[in-house]
């Protein structure tokens, strides 16, 4: 690689350990998918953050890169931990577990790293610009970034993220480069789509198809009308849990679709595609459900906003999460939604989430309206998972 004198004098260890530990993984990094330089990023999102993740090896390396003069360059914000920072007691975390997450949010805010702990950045402040290399971990905020907000960056892994935060640049190679970024294959939607739920099971559909081809795929996808944002981070998880995938586009949705329109002929996706991935996760009564959870992804304002609505005045029956980042919880509670949601008996789980937190063995049967949610509930946790609308979700949790 063509290392500058700044970089080369990093890797040799002149700044500080924690430095050239970090040139070492990125230099790796480059080595190994022939990039020929360093480039600089303007912000990271490193993923690895909760301690049932992490373990007592990876809470090992933090400290001693907090301990070794590790210093963020960049602005750079955390994915979720596996525990509410705050409130921790309220979720039935046990105080062992506590103890060792708070060890790894100490190790790294003694870093400088924002620990924001969301894995919606961009809902935090960590809002890329259209066309800027960044160096972003969480799968579905790789594909949100890439996608929907047409910055550039690749999936990576806790440590290159942490290195790159570090030094404030990445190996230039994969997305960050304008000929990896054109479709590769093209799906044309022969269903209406609308509601979170529903573009999860379009990313299962598509996400299943690039997964089976054994390639890394850039879809692009043609006649879907409308879409939220909230409904692209539901698509952008899917597809990324489904898929491995880190960039798709769509076409008069995603910024850049207009560039990279394929001359191939498109997948049909019909309405019984659909149907036929939600029927995976229907309710079949052999278990009764005892978990309900919305915000996988995080929960935008608005989408609070709702929950507050079908709240108001009501009493939930089964243990509820609303999980969200703890920036869009303070707009909640200003706004009176956090009271009347916890009026409701419902329990925000702030920082954390349903797939990172160490709930293995404490539920039977999850609902909720994320295809992520649904497939770590399985693979995880060993839950029963079921997919409703949001509405019906909320539903659920009053039944």
């Amino acid at each position: 690689m063509n290392l500058t004198a700044k970089q080369q004098s990093m890797l040799a260890g002149e700044s500080s350990f924690a430095t050239r530990k970090a040139m070492e993984i990125l230099v790796a990094l480059g080595t190994i998918y022939d990039a020929e330089r360093m480039i600089p990023v303007s912000s990271v999102q490193i993923s690895g953050v909760s301690y049932d993740n992490l373990g007592e090896a990876g809470l090992q390396f933090l400290d001693e890169m907090a301990n070794g003069g590790a210093q963020t360059q960049v602005l750079t914000t955390l994915n979720p931990a596996g525990m509410d920072i705050e409130n921790w007691k309220v979720l039935g975390i046990s105080p062992d577990f506590a103890n060792h997450q708070l060890q790894v949010i100490n190790a790294f805010s003694r870093m400088g790293v924002i620990t924001s702990c969301t894995c919606t950045p961009y809902l935090s402040g960590n809002l890329p610009h259209f066309g800027e290399n960044i160096a972003w971990a969480e799968s579905s905020a790789v594909c949100f970034a890439n996608s929907v907000l047409g910055a550039r960056t690749n999936r990576e892994g806790g440590p290159s993220a942490l290195a790159a935060a570090l030094t404030g640049i990445t190996p230039e190679y994969g997305y960050h480069l304008e000929k990896n970024r054109a479709s590769t294959l093209q799906f044309e939607i022969n269903t209406d789509l609308s509601e979170t739920y529903r573009f999860g099971a379009l990313g299962m559909v598509i996400g299943r198809y690039i997964e089976k081809s054994g390639k890394k795929h850039v879809p692009f996808i043609r006649n879907i009308q409308a879409a939220s944002l909230e409904e692209l981070k539901s698509f952008c998880a899917s597809i990324a849990t489904f898929g491995g995938t880190s960039l798709f586009h769509m076409e008069g949705i995603t910024p850049e679709a207009c560039q990279y329109s394929p001359q191939i002929d498109p997948i049909p996706v019909s309405e019984e595609d659909i149907q036929n991935v939600l029927n995976e996760f229907t309710q079949d009564n052999s278990n009764p459900v005892d978990f309900v959870s919305l915000g996988c992804p995080h929960l935008s304002i608005k989408e609070i906003s709702k929950i507050a609505e079908l709240l108001r005045g009501k009493k939930v029956t089964k243990s509820f999460w609303i999980t969200t980042s703890r920036t869009t919880k303070k707009i909640a509670d200003g706004m009176g939604y956090s009271r009347i949601i916890e009026e409701s008996g419902a329990v925000f789980a702030v920082d954390t989430c349903c797939v990172v937190a160490p709930i293995q063995g404490r539920f039977t049967t999850l609902v909720t309206d994320s295809a992520k949610a649904c497939y770590y509930a399985g693979s995880k946790n060993h839950f029963k998972a079921i997919m409703m609308s949001f509405e019906n979700v909320v539903s659920e949790a009053l039944r």
